[in-house]
């Protein structure tokens, strides 16, 4: 399940809700947004950055 991101897109991407970077998670192969709670989906290596697709995260 856990597939990669190329560091320089990673670089690039911000959350499409509040604008700022976003953390990879490379156990949950998915694209974290702390501001927002959110994460985001990479499927066959690309990025699903749809607000309906994400998880919530908690906040603990």
């Amino acid at each position: 399940m856990t597939s990669r991101i190329d560091p320089v897109l990673l670089a690039k991407l911000v959350c499409p809700v509040t604008r700022t970077p976003l953390r990879w998670d490379d156990q949950r192969g998915e694209l974290v947004s702390e501001a927002a709670g959110l994460a985001f989906p990479v499927r066959d290596g690309v990025p699903v950055m749809v607000v309906r697709e994400a998880r919530v995260i908690s906040s603990e």
